[in-house]
């Protein structure tokens, strides 16, 4: 059997149909206007399934106001370089990882004595 690409080389590059519309910038400010849209919108705060457990197991409990501070909290520390980061809110701490948007662990009170926390690169008080 003979090998038809090899013969004819690689199909040729389609060129944009014109009904597809390409990035112009204009005066309208358009693209400023998708470009804050996009800064405004944030990754929504993921907990992993070890911290969804020691949840649980721990009775850690967040109302709908905390998980917004803590949403804020992992923004800023985004914007401050920060990769890993523990979170103090009240009687309740976390692990998160900052470039992913994701609680890794959360402990109350109780589970803070004692503890040593190594592989973070910032702490953030709420």
């Amino acid at each position: 059997m003979v090998d038809l690409r090899r013969i004819q080389g690689p199909p040729p590059i389609q060129q944009g149909t014109p009904d597809q519309k390409k990035v112009q910038p204009d005066g309208n400010g358009e693209f400023a206007q998708a470009l804050d849209k996009a800064k405004q919108d944030q990754p929504e705060l993921r907990f992993s399934a070890h911290a969804m457990e020691r949840m649980e197991q721990r009775g850690i409990q967040l109302t709908a106001g905390e998980l917004k501070q803590m949403e804020y909290a992992v923004q800023t520390a985004a914007e401050k370089g920060s990769k890993s980061s523990l979170m103090l809110l009240d009687e309740k701490a976390f692990i998160v990882s900052v470039a992913n948007h994701t609680v890794i662990t959360a402990m109350g009170s109780d589970g803070l004595k004692d503890q040593l926390i190594t592989d973070i690169d910032s702490a953030v008080i709420i």
